[in-house]
């Protein structure tokens, strides 16, 4: 089962980093969040990856272009002009690099790489956000279910306490923070059939896959959620970059599923 990486938007929430590289290279603990993605995939037996780029894709091709060399130890010559390949730490990935567009929504993004999907069912996430999602499950239930779509549903930390106020403004009650307080939202991690693409027929190019296609999926009973009471993280900002890369550096990171 192939699985598909939204890797091309601009990332303008976190522009400290996304000047010079798009989103997904942003390094945690020294690898792109991109890479580890990909490593949660791969835990799990599924390696072979096709990423949607679009803006500052060249930087991803070149990554994956040298990713041997830049994994591995060398002994180079230089009087001969000789490279010596002497060990590798490189990953089992298959990887399509696919240019979708600077400007492509989701969406179009996707109906631009069904030629290298195939007949088959295959997954889809955002190259922003990580979690210790059990892969194996999620496809499991989506199999089970038999709708086209498959959502990975979170309940996000709520970033803020709440306190319940009478009108004079006697504090009745007072709660910190409490993921129980926050509504299931999209986390991405989408297993599909591909089905999917008679819901991307139309030019696409300026849709984004979370409104018409997810919201039609939804109104044709055609769309489940896989409740995920886990670990996620969004990199959203550069406080989310602060924070997986405290996670990863204490060696907390609930997402590192893999040795």
């Amino acid at each position: 089962m192939k699985v598909v990486l939204f890797a091309g938007g601009l990332g303008t929430r976190i522009s400290e980093e996304t000047d010079v590289r798009p989103k997904p290279m942003v390094e945690i603990g020294g690898k792109p969040i991109l890479w580890h993605i990909m490593k949660i995939y791969s835990h799990y037996g599924f390696n072979d990856f096709i990423i949607c780029l679009g803006y500052k894709g060249y930087v991803i091709k070149e990554y994956f272009m040298n990713y041997f060399l830049h994994n591995s130890d060398i002994k180079i010559d230089l009087e001969n002009n000789n490279m010596e390949i002497l060990g590798t730490r490189s990953e089992s990935f298959k990887v399509t690099l696919v240019e979708t567009g600077l400007n492509t929504k989701t969406a179009g993004r996707l109906q631009q790489v069904k030629k290298y999907i195939g007949n088959e069912d295959f997954m889809l996430t955002y190259g922003d956000g990580v979690c210790d999602v059990n892969i194996t499950e999620l496809v499991d239930f989506h199999k089970a279910n038999n709708k086209i779509a498959t959502v990975t549903s979170v309940q996000p930390d709520a970033r803020f306490g709440g306190m319940d106020l009478t009108a004079d403004g006697v504090v009745n009650s007072f709660r910190e923070k409490a993921k129980a307080d926050a509504q299931w939202i999209n986390g991405g991690f989408f297993v599909l059939k591909p089905e999917v693409f008679d819901y991307l027929q139309k030019d696409m190019s300026n849709t984004m896959w979370e409104d018409e296609p997810l919201e039609k999926l939804t109104a044709d009973n055609q769309l489940m959620a896989y409740k995920h009471n886990g670990f996620w993280k969004c990199m959203d900002a550069l406080r989310d970059k602060i924070e997986l890369n405290e996670l990863w550096d204490s060696n907390t990171a609930p997402w590192k599923t893999w040795k």
